[in-house]
């Protein structure tokens, strides 16, 4: 066995204890603060000293996210820490919050107070710990630094730029950077990647439709939002269809259409909220500017007003040349014939693709479970906790070959 694997399944309790822990105990969003003072604390007990990286959030951005139906979230409590020192320097990041729902699992360690952990980012955080105290035992043996990145918000699609905006990227300077996300329909120790484009970009529009209330009875006495809102539903669901290369992946869904509360009044507002996923950045850049057009377009036909705001995440790049410098650890640790090649990209989000947009990146999912599973997301998902220290292992060995290839 592989000597970090060896490590890795040394401290493999520690992993499934902090995981269970973290499990136990979600929070959701950007303010994570029982769950960044755990990481801290485990950091601290391993003699790695923690630091926050985040801070307040532009009040901007809490109003966004507050008409996308998050809670107010006034902080961001991402963690980082580092492991030798000098240049360069690569970045191993774990996301670890949760999601709005509760989960139907089973369970004795199931999430509680309403959230849950239901994508797996429990066990990237655990991970991280564990490759952390690998690679702390080895610190003289790193030729360069290992930054690690505990990271909130990623569901929201944006706690990575919130993370990079308070100087992630700097102090020291990151040259490259891994991510792994655990895979509930994927077998278990199977570890899939693609080279360039690894996840689809995702534009969020939220809308909110200003019309004139009235008596159903006198229409032409009211600006109806309603109607308003289910010509633009209609239109942009057509969009792709009729705009958007048949041969590229242009998905739009409209997941919020809401206006009114009785059959005999014509309400003041109606709200659509619209969410873009694609990867061709032509065809991104043309869907996503034909909806401002058709919305403005579609408004003021109707006599009403509008208010939009916008949020994006950008895709997930693989770096060729990153991806074959760490496919031979990655194989090292969890079997080669373990390690597969995939055709498709993920097709939902990832907000990695802020940091891979700086450096070179290479996301990766690693199986804990077996296809035909719950996937990810479902009240009822469960995940091979075995898989874990492989996890961990693919983070150390990854970090500790590559800076030994490129260190001084």
């Amino acid at each position: 066995m592989n000597e970090i694997m060896a490590a890795a399944k040394a401290t493999e309790d520690k992993i499934i204890e902090n995981r269970r822990v973290l499990h136990q105990n979600p929070e959701l969003g950007f303010d994570l603060p029982e769950t960044a003072a755990y990481i801290k604390a485990q950091l601290l007990e391993m003699g790695i000293e923690p630091q926050d990286c985040g801070g307040p959030v532009d009040p901007e951005i809490r109003t966004k996210f507050r008409s996308a139906g998050f809670p107010d979230m006034a902080a961001c409590t991402g963690v980082v820490a580092t492991i030798g020192k000098g240049a360069p320097c690569i970045l191993l990041r774990g996301d670890m919050d949760a999601l709005p729902m509760m989960e139907t699992s089973g369970l004795d360690f199931a999430s509680r107070n309403n959230f849950a952990h239901t994508c797996g980012h429990d066990s990237h955080a655990a991970m991280l710990l564990g490759a952390a105290r690998i690679l702390k035992a080895r610190e003289s043996e790193l030729k360069g630094t290992v930054k690690l990145m505990f990271q909130p918000g990623e569901e929201l699609g944006y706690g990575s730029k919130l993370m990079i905006d308070a100087g992630l990227m700097e102090n020291p300077k990151v040259d490259a950077a891994l991510a792994i996300h655990v895979m509930s329909d994927i077998e278990s120790g199977e570890v899939q990647y693609v080279k360039g484009i690894a996840s689809a970009a995702m534009d969020t529009f939220m809308l909110k439709i200003k019309g004139k209330g009235g008596h159903s009875s006198m229409p032409h006495k009211a600006v109806d939002p309603n109607i308003i809102m289910t010509q633009l539903y209609t239109a942009l669901n057509l969009l792709p269809g009729r705009e958007a290369d048949p041969q590229e992946t242009v998905i739009l869904t409209a997941g919020k259409a809401s206006g009114g509360s009785v059959a005999n009044i014509i309400p003041d507002t109606a709200e659509l909220q619209v969410g873009v996923r694609s990867f061709n950045r032509q065809a991104r850049d043309h869907i996503v500017s034909r909806i401002p057009e058709m919305i403005d377009h579609y408004v003021k036909a109707w006599r009403g007003d509008y208010e939009l705001s916008k949020f994006a995440t950008p895709s997930t790049y693989n770096d060729a040349a990153f991806v074959e410098a760490l496919l031979p650890a990655i194989k090292e640790v969890a079997g080669a014939d373990q390690v597969v090649e995939v055709a498709k990209p993920l097709p939902g989000s990832e907000d990695f693709s802020y940091v891979s947009e700086l450096v070179p990146g290479f996301f990766i999912m690693l199986g804990a479970g077996k296809p035909g599973a719950y996937p990810m997301h479902n009240p009822n998902m469960v995940l091979d906790e075995t898989v874990f220290a492989t996890g961990a292992a693919i983070y150390a060995n990854c970090a500790m070959t590559w800076l030994e290839v490129n260190g001084a």
